[in-house]
């Protein structure tokens, strides 16, 4: 009397069961790729991002109108400069943004930067 029971329960979830598996196995799998070892896995944003950032906060920072508040126009810089040492990271170009003052010197710095980024490939203007 159970026999046919249980093959009636069988035949009614099996095809439930493997709807599910189905569904979960794409997911288990990107879960097991990105836990294998010996795969390099990115530091940082991606390079494409990051370049699309720099161009943006580039034509924010020389397109402020006069009368433009300091404060904007300094977080601006600083937000650029961040992202010009991230591109540097990424790319393997030294730089001393962080060290210099602001001034004439980390502006020459910044243009020393954009330059060295541009000969490594990375489009920044």
């Amino acid at each position: 009397m159970t026999g046919p029971l249980v093959l009636f329960a069988v035949v009614c979830l099996a095809p439930s069961a493997l709807f599910w598996c189905a569904l979960r196995v794409p997911a288990l799998y990107r879960w097991v790729a990105r836990r294998r070892p010996g795969r390099p896995v990115p530091a940082g944003p991606p390079i494409e991002q990051l370049s699309a950032d720099l161009r943006r906060v580039r034509r924010q920072l020389s397109g402020y109108p006069p009368g433009t508040p300091a404060a904007r126009r300094y977080g601006t810089r600083q937000a650029y400069d961040e992202l010009l040492a991230t591109a540097c990271r990424e790319v393997g170009v030294d730089h001393r943004l962080a060290v210099l003052p602001e001034g004439i010197d980390r502006d020459l710095e910044r243009l020393r930067v954009e330059d060295s980024l541009r000969q490594h490939g990375l489009v920044v203007s």
